[in-house]
């Protein structure tokens, strides 16, 4: 008799996700897309901040060696467009992860100590709701150096973790009371070791499946900022500020518009079937 084998938590996960198509493809086509930014200009010879003076707006396939034509100022949108895709990925790749670490941190603390501290921890998180957050990513990006992509992925990021704080308070909170907590408070293990040992490898589920929703909102936010000026700065370029720069110039020259924009919203549909993937395979009722 042949015994089936027993999967752990993150093996069956990742069968799951394997049969998930749509998560699977979406996952793939992040990678090309990521692998095409970074590397994608290397092939071409425009340097992404040069101006043709012979190919001004100019659309694609016009017998020239501007792929994907060029913008107002002859700049190859090709090269433009993937250096776009570069800054928008790392704004909010590592806007994400910021928000992920004062998240987790700030969830789990409140929601281990309980009590007053609990109390006051989260009326700090329901007050900085209350703000508007634009304004907030405004406020200091303005005060440091606007344009700045660290800046700016700091300043998002720093107001990105509300809502994972929250989740991760209410995931401690289920928690805290369980035998392999007060297990390792009867072997003298200190607060901090139970929160970065047991309470924070526990919740790593759920963290996963909001990181990987929270980068398009990241992306969003930023490409909004730079739509409206705020963000990324010329000659520098995001999707963003490709976007804002294709709606002005729409009616003469749409390609303008749409390659940054789609994009943009190729990305943005792929993390989101990548985020929906996540959950259901990481949802331990589906086990």
């Amino acid at each position: 008799m042949t015994e089936t084998p027993v999967r752990g938590f993150w093996g069956d996960a990742w069968r799951r996700l394997r049969q998930n198509r749509a998560a699977m493809t979406a996952s793939v086509v992040i990678v090309l897309i990521s692998l095409l930014a970074f590397f994608g200009p290397a092939f071409s010879p425009h340097p992404y901040d040069a101006i043709d003076w012979d190919y001004m707006a100019v659309p694609p396939g016009g017998g020239n060696d501007h792929w994907l034509g060029t913008d107002r100022l002859g700049r190859d949108l090709y090269v433009r467009t993937l250096h776009g895709v570069q800054i928008s990925l790392q704004i909010g790749l590592l806007a994400t992860v910021v928000s992920l670490i004062i998240g987790v941190l700030w969830g789990a603390t409140a929601g281990y100590l309980g009590g007053r501290i609990d109390g006051a921890m989260m009326r700090v998180v329901d007050i900085m709701y209350a703000l508007p957050y634009i304004f907030i990513v405004i406020i200091l990006s303005t005060l440091f150096d606007r344009g700045n992509i660290y800046v700016l992925f700091l300043a998002i990021g720093a107001v990105g973790w509300l809502t994972m704080a929250r989740i991760v308070r209410g995931q401690t909170l289920s928690l805290k009371r369980k035998e392999f907590i007060e297990a390792a408070l009867a072997s003298g293990v200190g607060t901090w070791g139970i929160l970065l040992r047991h309470i924070v490898p526990n919740v790593i589920g759920p963290v996963i499946i909001y990181a990987t929703l929270t980068i398009p909102q990241m992306i969003l936010f930023e490409s909004f900022l730079s739509f409206l000026g705020l963000g990324v700065q010329e000659p520098q370029a995001s999707l963003g500020s490709l976007i804002n720069e294709g709606a002005q110039e729409m009616e003469s020259a749409v390609w303008m518009l749409i390659v940054p924009a789609g994009f943009l919203v190729t990305l943005l549909t792929c993390f989101n079937f990548l985020g929906d993937g996540l959950r259901d395979a990481l949802d331990p009722r589906d086990r």
